[in-house]
């Protein structure tokens, strides 16, 4: 390596996510839709003579013990895979809430994964990669993808969606981090049938009325343990022009659909005003993060 690369690490949302059954061994199946948003971590990649991470930004703290780190642990796994030598510095600019249900740490490892596959020559959609995603954690492959897509199976199995329509989201997080093996525990209830649809929404407006019949199914499970989250979905719900407002994941961000940025910008800055402790960023779904510049 020659010279540094900056890869950004976008926020997932789950636009809607349906339990559909338990596997024997505990894991939870799965049916939902992925967008991704350009807020965004940043992971840059440097020559170093042994693996190297550094970390800083808003939460920078709560990445914890960095070998036990997912970047890390990525960069190890491809390595020992592909028999590549790991003489990189890694850094990471951490600007998304850990533990949120925005697949924070899984968009910094499939960030790694990608830069790491461009640097080495490797396909990123090749097996050698998804089969590394898949061992590390079950967001990770539909993050290396950067696509909007459906997943399925425990959330390792990624398939195209429809195109997206512009739409501009206003993200927010009670400042609580939630486990999501805490919440997937508490989760009770009948599953829910998958429910993938074929046509792509012409607006934001059909896109929110199409996700309107669908939910995510964790949210409940996720109020019982963090009942704050019932406060976020009613602020962004109650916000001037929000279409939708739904929990992303296991929580504890939520998030709102709008039509146009002025609304999302106004919205985020009306929520920031009125809980100032709470974390809360504008911007828009992406079809594609390939076409996100990390800053």
């Amino acid at each position: 390596m020659t010279r540094a690369m900056r890869i950004a690490a976008p926020a997932k949302l789950n636009l809607y996510l349906h339990v559909t059954g338990k596997r024997a061994d505990g894991y939870h199946l799965l049916d939902g839709l992925v967008a991704f948003v350009d807020v965004h971590d940043t992971l840059s990649l440097q020559p170093a003579s042994t693996l190297q991470f550094v970390s800083d930004g808003p939460f920078a703290g709560g990445l914890g013990d960095s070998n036990s780190n997912l970047v890390v642990r990525a960069a190890r796994a491809l390595s020992e895979a592909t028999g590549h030598r790991t003489d990189i510095r890694l850094g990471l600019t951490k600007r998304l809430p850990v533990a949120s249900g925005i697949g924070g740490g899984s968009a910094d490892a499939a960030a790694c994964l990608r830069g790491l596959a461009g640097l080495w020559g490797l396909d990123p959609g090749g097996t050698i990669v998804r089969d590394v995603a898949a061992s590390l954690g079950a967001d990770i492959p539909v993050c290396v993808s950067g696509l909007a897509a459906f997943i399925g199976d425990i959330g390792t199995t990624v398939d195209p969606a429809p195109r997206l329509p512009p739409t501009w989201v206003v993200l927010a997080n009670p400042g609580i981090g939630l486990p999501t093996p805490d919440v997937y525990r508490a989760r009770k209830g009948a599953f829910t049938p998958p429910m993938r649809f074929a046509e792509a929404p012409s607006s934001a407006a059909e896109l929110a009325e199409c996700l309107r019949t669908r939910r995510n199914d964790l949210t409940q499970a996720a109020i019982g343990l963090v009942p704050q989250i019932a406060t976020v979905l009613g602020a962004i719900g109650d916000s001037n022009g929000c279409l939708l407002s739904r929990m992303s994941g296991s929580g504890a961000t939520c998030f709102g659909l709008y039509r146009d940025p002025e609304a999302a910008q106004s919205a985020g800055a009306a929520l920031r005003e009125v809980h100032p402790a709470w974390w809360v960023a504008s911007g828009r779904l992406l079809d594609d993060t390939a076409d996100l510049v990390a800053s």
